[in-house]
């Protein structure tokens, strides 16, 4: 356990930490499964799963396992060398996607842009655009991650502010509208980029058939549709990915998160041969990105997945949840929307700010994070139980109810 009190911690934190994030004042000293603990030895339930990192459960025996065996033997290479775990990865996360080939990277941010130089550079070599007038189309109030690039595209004030001069080459749209998409379509347009659920903006549900339209303007237009999976993707829908629910087949895969389970940073792209294939070497890459340890852990992370069916899980108990959720008829409450177990719970205007009510669950146990001030996420590690959600529910009853 800790040597230092919460309380100490807190404030080590403040005095030499860079102030770029606003915790909820707790500390947490120990995890296991969807229970975390503090230095002074009080339980909370894990509501966020570090933004859907940890979907197999906090410190999973079998990926701490992968993670143990593969340390006492080989850690980094390099990709100035072959090694032996990350052909097998490859080859392992390829057949989950059904593509052709997958490069890994190490967070998610990183998986967008390699996203983002694939399309461009496939839209140079195949498609024929001329040199420098690549353009993507991306969405209104997208989270896609805090690099130049990335920002350059946010609507968000708070992720784009100050970080001036922006990278050109992206049209912003409405999310969940198909028609300013076909209007913004031009001979230079090379890819769509857009997360299934939009989680940072506070888990919005685009209409069913939007992806599918997507996808459509996508293949009749020669662009290439890539869907950002990182915080949607391995199971926390009720999917093993988010567009699934609509059966398309998108051009690019991006994921990154809950690859790692909880314990190792590892993002990936995963696209055919034709899109992927635009790379040569020295063209694009990582010192960390397939790095034996990583590829180790995503291995394991992703045999959990399946083993304990966790997508199935997520589906019958996130409508469980969101169901009990909305039984409660909460005068606080606006609306709850979400899939699987990535809930949103949109506050009256009336209610007041959202940090209130998370400040109180908190104090009652449960740990969750609001996002924007009138949005309350819930999105508890997969193998959550029945009963736990009970539990979590007779608390959230006291504080919403």
């Amino acid at each position: 356990m800790s040597n230092y009190t919460s309380k100490e911690l807190m404030e080590m934190e403040h005095k030499y930490g860079a102030h770029n994030y606003h915790p909820l004042d707790v500390v947490i000293s120990k995890a296991k499964g969807i229970w975390v603990e503090d230095p002074e030895g009080k339980r909370y339930i894990d509501m966020l799963s570090a933004y859907s990192a940890v979907n197999q459960g906090h410190r999973h025996p079998k990926i701490v396992k992968a993670l143990k065996d593969q340390a006492d033997v080989l850690t980094l290479t390099s990709r100035a060398f072959f090694n032996d775990k990350w052909p097998v990865f490859a080859k392992k996360l390829s057949e989950l996607t059904k593509k052709d080939m997958v490069l890994p990277m190490n967070t998610g941010a990183e998986a967008v842009e390699t996203a983002i130089k694939t399309m461009r550079k496939w839209g140079y070599k195949k498609k024929g655009v001329e040199k420098n007038k690549a353009e993507i189309i991306v969405f209104e109030n997208n989270f896609h991650g805090r690099t130049t690039t990335i920002v350059s595209f946010s609507t968000d004030p708070d992720a784009y502010e100050n970080y001036g001069p922006f990278t050109p080459g992206f049209k912003v749209v409405p999310y969940n509208g198909i028609e300013a998409v076909k209007k913004a379509v031009n001979e230079n347009t090379v890819g769509i980029l857009v997360e299934p659920i939009q989680g940072e903006a506070g888990v919005v549900v685009p209409d069913d058939g939007f992806l599918k339209g997507l996808h459509n303007i996508a293949k009749e237009n020669n662009v290439l549709l890539a869907v950002d999976e990182i915080q949607t993707g391995f199971c926390r829908t009720g999917k093993l990915f988010a567009f699934m629910y609509e059966g398309i087949d998108p051009d690019i895969i991006i994921m990154g998160k809950a690859l790692g389970g909880g314990i190792y940073p590892v993002s990936a792209v995963a696209a055919d041969e034709e899109i992927l294939g635009v790379f040569e070497p020295g063209t694009h890459g990582s010192t960390f990105g397939g790095n034996p340890l990583a590829c180790a852990v995503a291995i394991a992370s992703i045999d959990v997945l399946i083993e304990e069916k966790l997508a199935e899980r997520a589906y019958e108990l996130g409508n469980y949840f969101r169901k009990q959720l909305e039984d409660m008829n909460s005068d606080k409450i606006e609306l709850v929307r979400g899939k699987g177990l990535l809930i949103g719970v949109v506050l009256k205007k009336s209610a007041g700010k959202a940090r209130q009510y998370t400040t109180a669950l908190k104090e009652k146990g449960l740990l969750c994070k609001e996002t924007h001030d009138w949005i309350i996420r819930f999105a508890p590690p997969l193998v959550i139980k029945k009963e736990d959600i009970d539990f979590a529910m007779e608390k959230i009853r006291e504080v919403l109810g």
